[in-house]
């Protein structure tokens, strides 16, 4: 092999060095994975290189889960290296939750030698239909047969993982093709997308539909985190804004004309129907925030999507155009700016609703209430605010989907498609991109037992890497939620919901992660700026069977029943 530092104007390199190269060209900075005999070229590569820094998992999931949250985070392309076979199906239900997300992120992935694909031979580490399975959990999958086309392969991936809807894709590789040798290409520049210009007659419709419109309001997804300039435009024209709780923080949470992501209770609902016209931007109205999607929003419903598929999707549009949300938005306000008259009592009745639903959620909460006071007062002494990763858990659907308050459209980071176990990863990965990335943000992760033991392995590559996080650890030592459906609906009959649970202090010392107890919601205030004045992971378990019920129980998403 001839290495990576030769002199020669047209050095050879192998496939894994070529890819290490192209990452590097797409602004990669760190990458996660677990090193197998069908990755070592690629790995190998990244460590001679040594301009990014790799991430040891202890799975292949949450391998995944880091790299997903790390893109969310940065903004930057997310990188997951790993072995084929089961290594690859590992990480399936993980790219599942990518794809949900719609976060660009690229899954490289190994496969046994080019001349025993596809034989049915029993090859060792070999997994009939691979490349379907890839297929089937991702945006998209495809081989590198040889070396000549490996670079054009990467290129075309990368496009599709940042085209809209973006979302993972994967590519499997032969270990014989990661490493032979081919002239080092002279141009290694991904092919980025350019935004999706809308049609100028489209804006020009929409405009003329909005014109007159007195009460206007804003509904922001996921798909609109990059459009916060445009969005800050519609607001001082006086429109309201309210969010899915992908859209959070796009308009920070404390501005007057947010509604936050409190977008289905009664006094939203309120709100929605005294207004006279709603625009959808990057959203897709998902059912869990919607009412299935009974939700009454107003009469006139229009959107903007990059996707041309979520028109008429679950609500009907009035009007639809195509097109980047942050482009599109913008020219709309330059034909809207200095020509519309919005209500002026439309900001106070935003806030108005606001403020009963955050008084009828907080009246919920029981003695929970100085958790989620707690860890605001917290946020807000920390001078870049917090990322704020959560898994599936009980805590997180009564309170954590919506506070605290966010103030940067990627501060949130969730299990969007409703996986549980997830959450400890995804903070790994959002704390490492945040040192590399010196975005200055402490990750705090709200997590429940049961999911935490899912992957608790990775507390091990927390210890690792020293990530600066907080792990909240809500411990009821079973499936609270779950628990609590059998209540409504099966007659109390609690069966596989109570689990043997470790001493995590224990735990956490054989791991030489800090861990500290939350008896309490006396102690809140102390144990958490405890917790934040450490270095590396922290575990702070909330002993919920101590701390008592919440006020009202929480027995899975809202279904309306009028």
């Amino acid at each position: 092999m001839i290495s990576s530092d030769s002199a020669s104007p047209n050095p050879m390199v192998t496939v894994g060095e070529l890819i290490a190269r192209f990452l590097e060209q797409c602004g990669v900075r760190t990458a996660f994975g677990v090193i197998s005999i069908h990755n070592m070229p690629v790995l190998d590569a990244l460590h001679r290189r040594g301009r990014i820094h790799f991430v040891p998992a202890r799975g292949e999931a949450g391998a995944c889960n880091m790299a997903d949250a790390a893109a969310r985070v940065s903004g930057t392309l997310g990188v997951c290296v790993t072995s084929t076979g089961t290594g690859a199906g590992n990480a399936a239900g993980a790219l599942v939750e990518a794809l949900t997300a719609g976060t660009p992120l690229l899954h490289l992935t190994g496969q046994i030698e080019s001349d025993f694909i596809d034989r049915d031979l029993g090859f060792i580490h070999e997994a009939p239909a691979q490349l379907a399975m890839l297929q089937a959990v991702g945006k998209a999958a495809f081989r590198i047969r040889n070396a000549e086309t490996a670079l054009a392969t990467l290129r075309e991936a990368v496009r599709l993982a940042f085209t809209p809807p973006c979302g993972p894709v994967s590519i499997e590789i032969p270990i014989d093709v990661q490493a032979r040798l081919l002239p080092l290409p002279a141009d290694l520049a991904p092919l980025w997308t350019a935004p999706l210009q809308p049609a100028t007659a489209e804006v020009d419709a929409l405009a003329a539909r909005l014109m007159n419109k007195r009460r206007p309001l804003l509904w922001l997804g996921g798909g609109a985190r990059g459009a916060g300039a445009a969005v800050a435009r519609f607001v001082a024209m006086g429109w309201g804004v309210v969010t899915s709780v992908q859209g959070r923080g796009i308009l920070s949470e404390d501005h007057p004309a947010s509604l936050g992501a409190y977008n289905l209770h009664k006094p939203a609902e309120a709100l929605y129907q005294s207004c006279d016209a709603m625009l959808v931007v990057g959203s897709r109205l998902r059912s869990n925030e919607t009412l299935r999607y009974q939700l009454k929003l107003p009469a006139a419903l229009y959107r903007i999507d990059a996707n041309a598929l979520a028109h008429n999707r679950g609500y009907h549009s009035d009007y639809f155009v195509q097109g980047d949300a942050l482009a599109t938005l913008h020219a709309l306000a330059d034909r809207l700016e200095g020509r519309t008259a919005v209500d002026p009592a439309l900001l106070p009745d935003v806030q108005r609703a606001r403020q009963q639903v955050v008084a009828h959620v907080n009246g919920t909460l029981g003695p929970y209430q100085a958790l989620q006071d707690g860890l605001a007062a917290q946020a807000a002494q920390a001078d870049d605010g917090l990322w704020w990763v959560r898994d599936i858990t009980l805590s997180n659907s009564m309170w954590g989907n919506r506070a605290p308050q966010l103030d940067h459209p990627r501060a949130g980071v969730h299990a969007l498609g409703g996986g549980i176990g997830q959450g400890l990863a995804m903070a790994i990965g959002a704390s490492v991109a945040d040192r590399l990335h010196g975005l200055g943000r402490k990750t705090v992760a709200l997590v429940g037992d049961g999911g935490f033991m899912l992957n608790v392995g990775e507390l091990a590559c927390a210890a690792q890497e020293r990530a600066a996080l907080v792990v909240l650890l809500m411990n009821d030592c079973g499936y609270g939620v779950i628990k609590n459906i059998q209540d409504d609906l099966y007659g109390s009959r609690h069966c596989y919901v109570d689990l043997h649970t470790p001493d995590f202090a224990q735990l956490c010392s054989s791991l030489q992660v800090a861990h500290l107890r939350l008896a309490g919601p006396e102690h809140c205030a102390e144990v958490l700026a405890q917790a934040w004045a450490l270095d590396g992971p922290v575990v702070v378990e909330v002993d919920m069977r101590a701390w008592g019920p919440f006020a009202v129980k929480f027995a899975g998403p809202i279904v309306r029943k009028d």
